[in-house]
């Protein structure tokens, strides 16, 4: 473990040079890990295990999604199969379903879990919120995690690129007295750039939070907003999309992702530092009870039965389909197209 200042917070974390990939290779050389589900993350998680070295297979229903695992190279009755066939062939089974899906099928996935199995999820929700999901896993088995912080498109592209996405991870039941050991070896293997240690309660909070709050939610809320205003006060839909997203996104978030946002601030005009320190403050105070009352309905599982309710229906994805066909339509976003044909690149 490296030990690290956080801006004056002294933390630990496990870094490639502290667990080597040759040090999980060797940790999870007799195992068979089973990724089960290919949707968000399986992809990326699985295909760089497989190109580390490791002991690979796939458990997906049939379907499209199947179709895709047979493209990436996964071949039928070889290394990939059915999600029954997979679990029972597992010695750490990778439950990578979505939360709707963990649910149907946990009942189905608890049967073949064997002593000394470790089950492994990339997102503590069911485990978390078990009083609702119903999944309460074995005592004698391994209950561990590794979330990398981003899609696994993300995990993927950058694993391809030579770097790693950062991943929290957690240990939740030790039966076997190698699950920290099994759980390093699988973050190192997936592809992460670095690990700090979390519990399951605390990343399926923040998990919860940050995409509801600055990751997702109130970025949209924010840019809306923005553009909103602008329009309604004269400005084109170009005027009003650049000064709000396309500045944001294409030159400025560059800039603070590499070397902080008081660097990405020393690097703009001095009216534009000026108007950002005046301003940050009461957009702060303003935004801070939003999110304290955020934070409040994810801890009380408020958001997790939301979202259980709302997965639960029989008519879910045409209505999910429905709200993001409305979000793409909207002006900003329809604009949004029109200005990425504008960049140089592509003409």
């Amino acid at each position: 473990m490296a030990k690290m200042n956080f801006g004056g917070v002294i933390e630990e974390v496990m870094t490639r040079e502290d667990f080597s990939l040759e040090k999980a290779r060797e940790v999870l050389k007799d195992e068979t890990i089973a990724v089960i589900g290919y949707g968000v993350q399986g992809p990326g998680q699985s295909c760089n295990l497989r190109d580390n070295g490791f002991n690979v297979i796939v458990g997906q229903r049939q379907g499209k999604t199947f179709e895709k695992a047979i493209a990436d190279g996964w071949v039928p009755g070889e290394t990939l199969f059915s999600i029954e066939e997979a679990a029972e062939k597992g010695t750490i089974v990778m439950c990578l379903l979505s939360d709707a899906a963990v649910m149907s099928v946990w009942p189905t996935l608890k049967q073949h879990l064997k002593p000394g199995n470790a089950l492994y999820f990339s997102h503590g929700f069911a485990i978390t919120w078990n009083d609702r999901t119903g999944c309460i896993p074995p005592k004698d088995i391994d209950v561990i995690m590794v979330a990398p912080k981003g899609s696994g498109t993300s995990l993927r592209t950058m694993f391809l690129e030579g770097r790693g996405l950062n991943s929290s991870y957690a240990v939740y039941q030790d039966y076997t007295g190698k699950a920290l050991e099994r759980t390093l070896a699988l973050g190192i293997g997936i592809g992460s750039g670095y690990l700090f240690e979390t519990t399951f309660q605390r990343e399926a909070t923040s998990d919860l939070t940050g995409e509801r709050g600055s990751l997702m939610g109130a970025i949209q809320g924010l840019l809306s907003a923005q553009y909103e205003v602008l329009r309604e006060n004269g400005h084109t839909p170009s005027e009003a999309f650049n000064e709000t997203v396309e500045e944001l996104t294409q030159s400025l978030m560059p800039l603070f992702a590499e070397k902080g946002m008081d660097w990405m601030y020393a690097n703009c005009s001095t009216t534009a530092q000026r108007g950002a320190l005046d301003w940050m403050g009461p957009f702060h105070d303003a935004i801070k009870p939003v999110v304290e009352k955020l934070y409040k309905s994810v801890k009380a599982g408020h958001e997790a039965q939301i979202s259980i309710d709302a997965n639960s229906k029989p008519d879910y994805r045409v209505g999910l389909e429905k709200e993001l066909k409305a979000l793409h339509d909207s002006e900003m976003w329809r604009t949004a197209e029109v200005v990425r044909k504008l960049r140089p690149e592509n003409n």
